[in-house]
């Protein structure tokens, strides 16, 4: 009869050490704990940036830097230094993009934007999981990885990877729909800061243009 059991117990001994390492392997997941830190224990921040554009054979078609301050949820202002300047500020309600060598500012509604433009998506505003799907792709040199998949295909977008090293942001690639890639680098990073109210609120200066598709200045 023992010997009979045998072949039983060594099978369930080794389905039960099968599951105890997936189930460890599901714990853990330093990109989805890197991800959760920083949308749920991270209020606000500043850091500097860098962001190069490459086509789809990784060709670069254009490079840029400057400055970022987010303060969740939904304020955000991205202050691009080079080569051109512009002003890309979220107030909580709309998104202002202004073109300071073109003399422009256009104005969008900023609920409608998640998809399009990572200001919106590292704010907090909207839920990660109403518009992505979240897979942790592991770890790749220093980073942990997490994909976000767009669920609705009109969205710019259809991959955001965020890299994550020790808990904090350090790089975003952007990937549209003609495989395009915006890669963002984050460096200088402050967290959890006080960050002046005036930062997020923008009012277009005389003698701009400004286009408002959407009737958002007449409400």
């Amino acid at each position: 009869m023992k010997d009979t059991l045998k072949p039983y117990v060594y099978w369930l001994t080794g389905f039960l050490i099968l599951v105890l390492a997936l189930v460890q392997s599901v714990k853990a997941s330093p990109g989805l704990d890197s991800l959760n830190y920083f949308f749920e224990e991270i209020m606000s921040f500043e850091a500097e940036f860098g962001q190069v554009i490459l086509d789809e054979s990784l060709t670069e078609l254009d490079r840029g830097q400057g400055k970022v301050w987010v303060e969740r949820p939904g304020m955000f202002r991205w202050n691009y230094e080079y080569p051109d300047l512009q002003e890309i500020v979220g107030d909580g309600t709309r998104v202002w993009i202004y073109d300071i060598d073109l003399e422009q500012v256009s104005v969008h509604p900023q609920d409608e934007a998640i998809g399009r433009s990572p200001a919106v998506l590292l704010s907090g505003s909207q839920g990660l999981e109403e518009n992505f799907s979240v897979i942790d792709i592991g770890r790749q040199g220093p980073y942990d990885w997490i994909n976000l998949v767009a669920l609705d295909e009109e969205n710019e977008f259809r991959e955001i990877r965020i890299g994550f090293e020790d808990n904090r942001l350090r790089l975003m690639e952007l990937v549209d729909h003609l495989e395009q890639r915006t890669r963002i680098v984050f460096h200088e990073m402050n967290e959890n800061i006080e960050i002046p109210d005036s930062r997020f609120q923008f009012v277009p200066p005389e003698g701009v243009d400004v286009i408002d598709e959407f009737g958002l200045l007449d409400s």
